[in-house]
């Protein structure tokens, strides 16, 4: 966390005034053992930030399937054998937070909505009759499309994230990683850099990893810059990138995999 600290310093020096920054976590188990405890990660993440300049300013709650989080991690605690043996040892689905930091001093440049919202990224259907409000240019008020994607943005939790839509990984896998490693939903990276950004300003990333939210910032008209220490992550994050040019509005799943595959051949 010290370490973590300097980090938290440098995005202040580098972050506009009164502009924000979000951090992915959720809470730490101290082990796979079925009988573990938990530390509360986003509290000292929390405090950090805090003592660094930011001020605190929000939490998106990412809900989590608890069958695809056991298939995902195996955590035993998570296991229907568990309650069926001794439940005083059964665990939660944690669920995933987005928190966000607010730099201290007055934001110079507004991040301005004037038609309102018109990307939603998630997974309920929009319904048809909402359509046709989709950048509308009068009364704010009446623009149905975009107060019924702001009811679910603006939400504290998030239960409608596709859990599946992220970049291609498998690749970049070490065989010393996590066997849990799986990157970032893209539907939250969307929200955060609509809600926090305007179209053409940058967006910065200290861990980069695949490229996600670099990604993110690439496909929502924004430019991203993005930083990775791991060489593997590193040459996935540029066959994304590239796909990113392709397409400026984040296909979905299978046409990324199908994509990354055609790269890595012209690549070869």
């Amino acid at each position: 966390m010290t370490h973590y600290g300097f980090v938290i310093q440098e995005l202040h020096r580098l972050t506009m005034p009164g502009r924000l920054t979000a951090v992915h976590c959720t809470d730490i188990p101290s082990g796979n053992s079925g009988q573990d405890s938990l530390m509360d990660l986003p509290g000292k993440i929390i405090a950090l930030h805090e003592a660094n300049g930011w001020h605190y300013v929000a939490r998106h709650t990412i809900w989590k399937e608890p069958l695809w989080v056991r298939n995902r991690t195996m955590v035993k605690n998570l296991a229907h054998k568990t309650i069926v043996d001794d439940a005083a040892y059964a665990g939660v689905a944690s669920a995933d937070y987005l928190l966000v930091f607010r730099r201290s001093g007055a934001n110079p440049v507004p991040i301005a909505n004037p038609t309102g919202l018109d990307h939603y990224a998630g997974e309920c259907p929009i319904p048809q009759e909402l359509l046709r409000y989709r950048g509308w240019k009068g009364k704010q008020t009446e623009n149905r499309f975009s107060h019924w994607i702001w009811r679910r943005y603006a939400s504290s939790i998030w239960d409608d994230i596709s859990m599946g839509r992220v970049l291609p990984f498998r690749d970049s896998k070490d065989p010393d990683d996590e066997k849990h490693v799986h990157p970032l939903q893209l539907d939250v990276i969307d929200r955060a850099i609509c809600l926090r950004s305007n179209p053409g300003e940058t967006v910065l990333t200290p861990f980069m990893g695949v490229g996600s939210e670099v990604y993110g910032a690439v496909s929502l008209g924004r430019r991203g810059i993005g930083i990775e220490l791991k060489e593997s992550y590193f040459k996935q994050a540029v066959r994304n990138m590239a796909i990113a040019v392709e397409d400026t509005r984040g296909p979905d799943q299978a046409q990324l995999f199908s994509l990354e595959e055609e790269l890595a051949e012209a690549i070869a």
